[in-house]
């Protein structure tokens, strides 16, 4: 992934510590939740049944390989 990937400027645009919950083809945020059942609930009330839900990290570190 480089930093010109959608999918990276979409997850570092998401706010830290908390749960978000992706569109079935992960182009967009649709819910954001403290605990995975309120980002899960809040996805069905956008209207999306089958979201990718990921926990994001409290802060962003940098990794080099």
């Amino acid at each position: 992934m480089t930093s010109r990937d959608p999918r990276l400027q979409l997850l570092r645009s998401a706010p830290l510590d908390s749960w978000i919950a992706l569109s079935e083809d992960e182009s967009r945020i649709v819910a954001v939740g403290a605990t995975y059942a309120e980002a899960v609930e809040n996805s069905e009330n956008a209207g999306v049944s089958d979201p990718l839900l990921i926990k994001t990290p409290k802060v962003w570190m940098t990794v080099s390989v």
